[in-house]
Parts: structure tokens; sequence; C-alpha cells
């Protein structure tokens, strides 16, 4: 390697990958290496032996695991991180976190290393057969449909001005994952580092909404008398989650969660309205569609003809779908919560001009939210017999976690409408692109920005299987990432059975005493994977044993700083 260096200033471009990242204010690097990785490993000791700052690297033995994790470091921190995988191989493997995190519009900086091109006469041609075997015509073929860019390194120099370009990409509105290959002999070559900008050259591009997209939807939910809104992805961050929660309340409107992946207010809220658009939807003369992939289901329900439609969001269109055909009279292009602080403070400055109008119409529904409220959570609490439903773990969760900041995640987990949740980085569903395995790995990811903070992942003992648990138990002994895990455990494919018996209610297969294709049964022994890696594990089978389970679990991983694990029997 010493006789490619042409004098000083001279790195391997490898090592320009991790500097550069630092640049671009990425903390960690998520990496799963092969032999695709000699360049970047001798480029990674050579820029630590050189004293240069960089990212903290972590060796991930799955790539699902890494691309969870940069999916919840995000969530938490803001930040886009950066994943390293190997060739194609490890970028199949990656690919179902690419999805996600282009549906939740996360900015992630993926990379994976590429097969030589050439067979001899260079510096890194191949050098084993998996060289031949992997390579593909089209590797980024494999996230094209999930990046909002790709590129493939031609030459060094490129490295630093490339990783700016992606950078940029990835945290421009709408937000999302953007894809860089590297081949090996390319990174082997040198650069003079010297030539390198000591400030990322390219800024990302955030869109606002226009004033006057603003003002007509201002004007149009002040002057309504059946107004409503849905929220699914959230309301951006703390200012838009206060900006939502005000104007909800200054103007008695109801907010629907249905499917929610993150909440936009308090569960608490007055005006907090379920998940169930069907009671709103059929009366609503001003809908406020926020950041929601699929607000209702067009087969069931539909807004009136003659109601007002207006979707807010970073693409409230949702162009990377080929079909979605809900109806927007007013599409507002923005970041999220700057736009629902623009919208609060416009309809505040238009003030109400039907006050007792709308007073006595609050009352009553006032009433009929909180009633409602009452009913799930008593639903929840007060059931009957031995066994426990994944509503009832939801409410004991909660109650568990009221003396501490959490962040709950639900994978096929606990369901929110029994929860109290009350911060805008509260709740996490699993993305609607349904990439499984998602919520434990990225529960990791959440922890690593959040050290201070409880983080509970709550999933079914499928998605826990599909997380490749050996692979994230052997990261969070490693790493010190210590995650409260609930397997709410039904031994089957609950989704998919719960799917079958929707579509035919009267058919075989619902009458079956096994419906094909959904047991899981036998169920492993979970604890003992959790066991394996120094966490703590325990089983749940009776529902009185449940509270001193949490409380006894929540201690381990606040105070013993471990891993813990209940697999929880539900029905």
């Amino acid at each position: 390697m010493d006789a490619l260096r042409s004098g000083d200033g001279q790195v391997v471009a490898g090592s320009v990958i991790f500097s550069r990242l630092k640049t671009l204010g990425v903390d960690y690097v998520f990496a799963n290496s092969g032999t695709d990785f000699p360049p970047i490993i001798e480029g990674l000791a050579e820029a630590a032996a050189s004293g240069v700052a960089l990212p903290q690297a972590i060796t991930i033995p799955h790539e699902h695991a890494a691309m969870g994790m940069a999916h919840g470091y995000y969530f938490l921190s803001g930040k886009a991180q950066a994943v390293i995988l190997h060739t194609n191989v490890g970028l199949a493997n990656g690919a179902i976190g690419a999805l996600n995190a282009a549906t939740d519009h996360v900015p992630m900086l993926l990379m994976s290393g590429r097969t030589p091109t050439v067979e001899k006469g260079r510096f890194g041609a191949r050098t084993v057969p998996i060289g031949w075997g992997q390579e593909m015509r089209d590797q980024t073929a494999l996230v094209r449909e999930a990046a909002k860019w790709d590129y493939e390194l031609r030459f060094p120099e490129q490295v630093p001005d490339m990783l700016d370009r992606g950078h940029a990409i990835a945290n421009s509105t709408p937000k999302g994952p953007v894809y860089l290959s590297l081949p090996r002999e390319v990174l082997s070559e040198t650069i003079d580092a010297s030539a390198t900008a000591a400030t990322p050259t390219m800024m990302p591009a955030r869109v606002e909404a226009s004033a006057s997209d603003i003002s007509q939807a201002a004007e149009w939910l002040v002057g309504a008398r059946k107004p409503v809104i849905f929220v699914q992805r959230g309301a951006g961050d703390a200012e838009g989650f206060a900006a939502l929660s005000q104007l909800a309340d200054r103007f008695s409107i109801p907010v629907v969660h249905y499917w929610a992946t993150q909440i936009g207010l308090p569960t608490s809220h007055p005006m907090w309205a379920g998940a169930d658009p069907a009671p709103w939807l059929k009366d609503a003369d001003v809908v406020l569609v926020i950041d929601a992939l699929a607000p209702w289901m067009p087969e069931i329900h539909s807004p009136q003809p003659d109601a007002k439609v207006i979707h807010l969001g970073p693409n409230p269109l949702f162009s990377r779908f080929p079909v979605r055909n809900f109806r927007s009279d007013l599409s507002i292009t923005t970041e999220t919560a700057p736009g629902l602080v623009a919208l609060a403070a416009a309809m505040e400055k238009l003030g109400d001009p039907d006050p007792a109008g709308r007073e006595a119409r609050a009352r009553p529904l006032r009433t009929r939210l909180t009633e409602q409220r009452e009913t799930e959570i008593a639903v929840a609490r007060d059931e009957d017999g031995p066994r426990m439903t994944k509503a009832h773990v939801a409410w004991c969760l909660s109650e568990a976690l009221k003396a501490h900041e959490a962040t709950v995640l639900s994978e096929l987990g606990c369901p929110l409408a029994p929860m109290t949740l009350d911060h805008p980085q509260a709740w996490y569903q699993e993305p609607h692109s349904g990439g499984l395995g998602w919520s434990l790995p990225c529960a990791m990811g959440m922890k690593l920005a959040r050290p201070d903070r409880l983080v509970v992942a709550t999933l079914g003992d499928g998605s826990y299987m599909f997380a490749n648990p050996v692979a994230c138990h052997q990261i969070m002994e490693a790493y010190d990432i210590p995650v409260l895990i609930l397997i709410l455990n039904n031994a089957e494919w609950g989704a998919v059975r719960q799917s079958v018996a929707m579509m035919y209610p009267d058919g075989y297969a619902a009458k079956a005493n096994q419906m094909p294709l959904t047991g899981l049964s036998p169920s492993p022994d979970f604890t003992k994977i959790a066991e394996a890696s120094n966490s703590w594990g325990r089983k749940v089978t009776e529902r009185a044993d449940l509270p001193a389970a949490l409380e006894a679990a929540v201690t381990e991983v606040m105070q013993n700083k471990r891993t813990a694990l209940l697999d929880i029997r539900v029905a």
C-alpha cells in the first residue's frame, strides 16, 4: 500500500469516506463488511492512526440491523447516518430497510461495495471466486426505487463531492435515503486529502409552504362547521406537535390517527379522536390531511362531495407511489412542523368568526371524545381472564412508563389506543412499507441517539424472528445498548389471519380450527436468545404477573443498564 503513495498528503480513498462523513455531521457508520472492504478498512485505520476525527464505526452482523439502527438514530436525533454494506448480497439484505426508510422519509447515506470490474493488472482487482459470483449488471437496481439519488464512483477524487451531494439530497424535502456504489479498485487508489474542502460544499433544499396556500387553508378551517384533521406520521417535531395541539384545542377540531406511525398530539388531548375515520369523515366539511400516505380506506370511507380536502406535508401527493388517488383540493408542500406552525399562526390571526356557535358545537364533541377515550382505556384495563390481550399489555406498559421519559415502538405489538403518551417522540409504529423486523434495530438506533431515554420495542413473535434477534442481541451487548423488548406472543401471523378474515369473513379459512399459513407453533423460548447475549429474560403467561414483570424489566434497563426481554403470551 505504501508503494502507491505519491507524496505528502496522499491517502487511501477509503479513508476519505469516514473523515468526510464526520464533516457532514454523521456520528455513526453502521457497517457489515466483506471482501470489498479492504481499502475501506485500511483507510479507516489510516485515518485513525493520523488522529483524524471520524464517526464511530459499528460492526453489524446483519444488514437489516444496520438499516434499522440508522432509521432509529435519525428519529431521535434528526441527523442522517451512514450505512455501508457488502456488494450485491449485502445490499439485497439491506433493501427492506431502504424501503422502510423511503416510506418514512428518513434520510440516510446508504453505500455498498461493488465487486471489482477488472480481473487482473490493477490494484484491487478480483482475488477470490466471489469476485465473479457477486458481479451484477445493475447492482443499484436492488434499491433504486427506494433511493432519491444514486451513483457509482468512477474516480477516487469524487469521494468528497459525491458524499456532499448525496447528503444534501437525502436531507432535502422530501427526505429519504440515497445510494452510492463503491467499486473496490476505485477506493484502493490514493488522493490528495489536502484538496478536500473543510466544510460541506452543498446544502439541502428545504421547502416551506407559500403564504397564500397557508392563508387559504386557514380560511377554510376557521370557517368550517365540522372540520376534521387526519394525522398519520406525526407533526414533524416538538414545535409542530405544540402547534397542532394548540390549533386543535383552540378551534375544537378532532384529530384522527388512522394507522398512525407517529402521534401528532398527546393521546390525552381533548381533541384526540382515536383511529376510526368513519364517524368524522362522513360529516366533515373541511378535511386537513397531515403527511398521511393513506389517511382512510377508500373502499369504505370517502369525504363529502362538497367538502374541501387539504393535504399538507413534505410530499403531499406522495409522488413515489404510482397509485394514490385521494382527493386534494389544496396540496401544500412543506416540511411538516414549519407548515403547522404557520397554519396555527394564520388561524389565530383570523380569529373565530362564530365563537358562540363553535362553543355550542364543541361541548358535546368534547364530551363524546372524553367518553370514547375512557371506554378504550377501561376495556383494555378491566378485561377478565388470566390470559392477556395486546390492549391490556399496552395499558399496563403505559402505567409502567409514567415515571419515565420513554419512547415506544410497536411492530404488531402494543396498540396505541390504551396508551397515555404526551410528547412527539413517544410513539413509532412500523412503516407502511411493512418491512418486518424493523422495530428492534430501530429501537437500538434510538437508544444510541438518546442513551438517557427508556426505549421500548414491542413486537409480535413473528416480527421478533424477522429482526434477526441473535444479531441484534450481540450488537446490544457489544456496544452497551440496553433496550426493553416486549414480545407479544400469540404463536401466529396475527396480521395475516386478520387480513384473511377481513376479506373472507364467512370463508373456509375463517372457520378452520387452524388457518393455513399463519401458525408459528411451537413457539421458541425467546428468553434463551436474550440470555445468550447477557440480556435479562422472563416469560409472562398470567395477567396478574405482568405489572411486576414490567417493573423488574424497566429496572434492568434503566438501573442495571442491561437489555431486558419479556416474552408475553397473549390471546
